[in-house]
């Protein structure tokens, strides 16, 4: 049976959290006082949904969340929709920096007992470093602990992903922010996490590119007002257009099915 704050729909279960509460919620975990295993928080979209109704292994990584949080505004539109209505959209995007504002704000108070220890896992070489120096550079209280940026086709070779393993625990991170796409964060991350002496890991998509200045997302009116797949969308049309057309025609019709079952 679901708690009071979570809502089952197309598929998942979402935790109806907003922003604070989120925060809240990783802030606890990097608190906690003794050993705990790694909690990994899943952001799910349109595409998300889409590719859960076939992809077990995509299923098993969300059972396995500690977090859902709604980040596609059209998410959170289901969820009204649907009388099950999650209080607002949490993006991984905007999740990462909350989480280092937290940080600068208790550090301005000279409330922070130890900076927030961040490493960054994805994006192309260099982009993670370049991501660090702003992140280190814009909220005093963050420390970057460590980057790094796989080769393609890590996830299928057992002794990269222990190299990879190593080198996060190395520095046994509050916060491990995963910017490998999807699926293929959500994958890793749930087939990692006992592994991990990480307090929490983050799938956050193009987030590492964003913070870089990398990729540019949308504007603020455009994000506010659910369009920033738009953005995304007219920036890189060659790798989203057949995505995007795939899951209008999907989405409307799980849509659909769980709103014939209410």
């Amino acid at each position: 049976m679901n708690s009071p704050n979570q809502i089952r729909m197309l598929g998942m279960t979402l935790d109806a959290l907003d922003m604070r509460g989120a925060v809240d919620a990783v802030w606890g975990w990097r608190d906690a006082v003794g050993p705990a295993p790694c909690r990994y928080i899943v952001t799910p979209n349109v595409d998300h949904a889409v590719m859960l109704q076939t992809n077990r292994r995509l299923q098993t990584a969300y059972a396995g969340a500690a977090l859902v949080l709604a980040d596609g505004a059209p998410i959170v539109w289901a969820s009204r929709l649907l009388r099950r209505p999650v209080p607002e959209r949490v993006a991984g995007s905007d999740l990462a920096p909350a989480l280092f504002a937290r940080a600068a704000e208790l550090h301005a108070r000279g409330e922070l007992d130890a900076p927030l220890r961040v490493f960054l896992l994805g994006a192309a070489p260099g982009v993670a470093d370049r991501a660090a120096q702003v992140i280190q550079h814009r909220w005093p209280g963050v420390e970057i602990v460590g980057t790094l940026s796989p080769p393609l086709g890590f996830e299928h070779d057992a002794a990269e992903n222990e190299r990879i393993i190593a080198a996060v625990n190395d520095t046994a991170p509050d916060l491990l922010l995963l910017g490998l796409g999807a699926p293929k964060q959500e994958l890793w991350i749930s087939a990692h996490a006992a592994q991990l002496h990480a307090r929490a890991a983050l799938c956050i998509g193009a987030t590492i590119d964003f913070l870089a200045g990398e990729k540019r997302r949308a504007p603020r009116w455009m994000q506010r007002v659910g369009l920033e797949w738009l953005h995304r969308l007219a920036t890189e049309p060659r790798r989203l257009a057949a995505r995007y057309a795939r899951d209008a025609w999907i989405f409307p019709r799980l849509l659909w099915r769980d709103w014939r079952g209410c």
